[in-house]
């Protein structure tokens, strides 16, 4: 299975890109794993919403050129469900028994998600309502991949 994590912006911060690069090496024997960036929109702090929707769009853009038409999404989006790690296992456990082998996940910028992101996306996924950095969601989504093929495995992992 592939599994595709694609995010909008460059990572800077070398201890968030040493972490992301640790389960990337530890998740080499069970499936291929990548982590994609799309350049994120220039713009100054302060928009309106529609400038906010432009930024989004153009960002959106971006990432869903990079999506196969054959990929199955899964967006993270504050409205979102709410996943444990179990039931993170048990739907990429489903996706690959039913011939699924490519799996993205979505993570927007600053401002978000675009429409059309969402509307590729076939499943949504919150991580909770507090507001995470984009960048350290990358971590953290990667992590929860490494821990949901342990868990399919019945491999041991910390609690």
């Amino acid at each position: 299975m592939l599994i595709q994590i694609i995010g909008v912006g460059k990572l800077k911060e070398k201890y968030l890109v040493q972490g992301i690069q640790e389960y990337a090496k530890r998740l080499t024997p069970y499936v291929k794993f990548e982590v994609l960036e799309v350049p994120d929109e220039k713009a100054p702090d302060s928009l309106s919403e529609a400038e906010v929707a432009q930024v989004k769009g153009r960002e959106g853009e971006r990432i869903l050129a990079l999506i196969r038409e054959s990929a199955h999404v899964i967006a993270l989006d504050i409205g979102g469900k709410l996943w444990s790690s179990e039931e993170l296992a048990a739907e990429l456990d489903q996706l690959g028994t039913y011939g699924t082998s490519h799996v993205v996940f979505v993570i927007g910028g600053s401002h978000g998600l675009a429409d059309g992101v969402l509307r590729r996306a076939q499943r949504r996924l919150s991580f909770g309502r507090m507001t995470l950095p984009h960048q350290l969601m990358r971590l953290v989504l990667a992590e929860q991949v490494y821990r949901a093929v342990k868990i399919n495995r019945g491999e041991p992992y910390h609690k």
